[in-house]
């Protein structure tokens, strides 16, 4: 196909949004992991559904970064989860250095790729990728804001009883327990939430919207969530792939808007075909912006933290 998309990690979020890149007929896909066979099996048996799916997008599976050179964007689910007695540093030290390595390997083969990173702690990782990469901020962006609305959408249609293509949802920030959901501008059919639903419940959605990814996990007991971050980070390729100009909230880097600076942080944007191609200021209130903020300052002490340890 005239685009190729490279989803380094074949974990069940990589293979995912390999098998919806590919379903949609959106690109070639290039799927890549560390794990000797696991991308080559995992493409191999997306390739083999394509006839009953009936879409002609190339699959390709690997351990090396060769097969991804000239590809359009980059996605990264690389990482690993936090185990059993893993302090909160170790775990940052090593995906940190993980981001490290793929964004080297994929960046030197595709350098004017556009990297969509959904690793976590997804915000610290969007710094480590840029840094890396030497890609300008247009061309760097995280997956959590997409996510994150997508969930509270979720929620908002089940309260309500209707359509989830009648509902639309703005959550800001980072992707965390300190996330900025926006009852105000969220939606159903044009109509604001806060005219629908009583203060309590709307408090009760947003409070699940924040912990929507630990729900799931304490569901799963042995993993996380895979399809919902997948779709996410298709929306966002999509969006850029068919030059869509599609306002989305995403990751970005902020130098003054929303009053921050020099961070990664969940913003409305516009995607098109150069990535990032006008970051959208919505006017807060005084609430909204001090908990935007604090969102911000969670972000902050993160990569802060990420830089002490790389110093060791």
């Amino acid at each position: 196909m005239e685009k190729k998309v490279t989803v380094i990690g074949a974990g069940n979020v990589g293979a995912t949004t390999a098998q919806r890149l590919a379903e949609k007929e959106l690109c070639d896909v290039v799927l890549i992991d560390i794990a000797d066979g696991l991308a080559q099996g995992k493409a191999l048996d997306l390739a083999e559904a394509a006839p009953i799916e009936k879409h002609d997008a190339g699959l390709v599976g690997a351990t090396s970064y060769e097969t991804s050179a000239g590809s359009d964007i980059v996605i990264i689910t690389a990482g690993i989860p936090r185990k059993p007695g893993m302090s909160r540093d170790d775990l940052l030290k090593t995906n940190m250095n993980i981001m490290k390595t793929v964004t080297a390997e994929a960046a030197a083969r595709s350098p004017e790729a556009v990297l969509i990173i959904v690793s976590n702690p997804l915000d610290a990782m969007c710094h480590v990728a840029m840094e890396t990469s030497g890609f300008p901020k247009n061309r760097v962006m995280g997956m959590a804001g997409v996510l994150d609305s997508a969930r509270f959408r979720t929620f908002i249609a089940a309260e309500l009883n209707v359509s989830v293509e009648n509902t639309h949802a703005f959550v800001l920030g980072g992707h965390g327990d300190t996330m900025v959901p926006l009852p105000r501008l969220s939606t159903v059919a044009g109509i604001p939430i806060t005219q629908l639903l009583t203060e309590d419940r709307i408090a009760a959605l947003v409070e699940r919207t924040r912990t929507g990814g630990a729900e799931i996990v304490g569901l799963l007991k042995t993993g996380s969530a895979f399809y919902a971050p997948a779709s996410a980070a298709v929306e966002m390729a999509e969006a850029i792939l068919k030059d869509k100009k599609k306002i989305l909230p995403c990751a970005v880097y902020l130098e003054g808007e929303y009053g921050i600076r020099d961070l990664f942080v969940g913003v409305p944007v516009k995607l098109g075909r150069n990535g990032i191609e006008e970051i959208i200021e919505i006017k807060l209130t005084d609430a909204e912006s001090a908990a935007l903020r604090k969102s911000a300052d969670a972000v902050k002490t993160l990569v802060v933290d990420m830089k002490k340890l790389a110093s060791v």
